[in-house]
């Protein structure tokens, strides 16, 4: 699918024809459409739709290919799995095309109230996935702590499942954000091929230092989720130990009157088994003394 937008009034706006080309999930007929009249590199064009593919800067004879790391968008069926993807930014001196795997607002936010080239698009692109990844490490550590009470109050596995699986998230956050940073170096230390503005290069500079901030964030929120995973395992296991100890407390309180009544149950002659009418309530009232003294044993031992 292919939207094309023009950049009027210091906005990026979708009209027809436009230089920004933006192309989602492209088809067959698109793609060779790019590699034949864009001349895009087959494996540039691939790599942009491939979700573990590492940032980078490559250099063409007409265009630069910048192949840069965001977050996908969040959905419900992958629970807390927070996932990764690429997308594609193709630079040519009068055009950018611009390649990602799904459909997501590009140009909206704060970052793109104003804009007045082509290269500033695509830092700014580049920065909007920073701002990305800043929304989901807030929504992630957010998931963590709600997942932290969980635990301590409940036996279940499936919330320490939960927060492997927003560990290994983590992770994949925290790659990504380390290749993007190598991706603005990268452009940096280019900066010249690129023809930067003072204002583009001090933007540049920004967002280095917001990705930086974010990947420190990143590794933080892992370090700390790693770190507590062998504790919360250990709540778990005492939660279970707990509860062992409460039912083996019940059953044992059960046994105890029912060796009474079983004693006099016995099919031989035993005291007041017919001597007296009260033998039943008697038998009862050793069963419930019975009782009575192993709860009080064990709450002096403090159960």
């Amino acid at each position: 699918m292919l939207r094309t937008y023009a950049i009027r009034d210091s906005r990026v706006v979708e009209t027809p024809g436009g230089p920004i080309m933006v192309y989602v999930a492209p088809d067959e007929a698109e793609r060779r459409f790019l590699v034949d009249s864009c001349k895009l590199d087959e494996h540039n064009l691939a790599s942009a739709l491939d979700p573990d593919e590492l940032a980078r800067l490559e250099f063409e004879p007409d265009h630069a290919a910048i192949i840069y790391k965001r977050p996908r968008n969040y959905s419900g069926q992958d629970g807390v799995q927070f996932k990764v993807i690429s997308g594609g930014i193709f630079l040519f001196k009068e055009r950018i095309v611009i390649v990602q795997a799904e459909d997501i607002a590009l140009f909206e936010g704060k970052q793109f109230n104003r804009v007045s080239t082509l290269s500033e698009v695509m830092l700014k692109l580049v920065y909007r996935s920073i701002f990305h990844f800043l929304e989901h490490l807030k929504i992630i550590n957010s998931i963590s702590v709600e997942l932290e009470h969980k635990i301590n109050q409940a036996m279940e596995n499936r919330y320490l499942i939960n927060l492997f699986g927003l560990e290994k998230s983590l992770v994949y956050y925290v790659s990504s954000i380390n290749s993007n940073d190598l991706l603005l170096e990268k452009i940096k230390y280019n900066s010249a091929k690129f023809a930067f503005t003072p204002e583009e290069t001090e933007y540049l500079d920004d967002t280095i230092i917001e990705n930086k901030q974010c990947g420190r964030q990143a590794e933080i929120y892992s370090n700390i989720l790693a770190s507590m995973m062998d504790a919360r395992a250990s709540i778990v296991s005492n939660n279970i130990s707990v509860l062992v100890k409460t039912l083996n407390i019940i059953t044992i309180g059960i046994m105890v009157p029912t060796l009474i009544v079983s004693v006099f149950s016995m099919n031989v002659r035993l005291p007041v088994a017919h001597e007296s009418p009260l033998s039943f309530w008697l038998v009862m009232g050793l069963s419930a003394v019975s009782l009575v003294a192993f709860m009080f044993f064990w709450w002096r031992k403090k159960w």
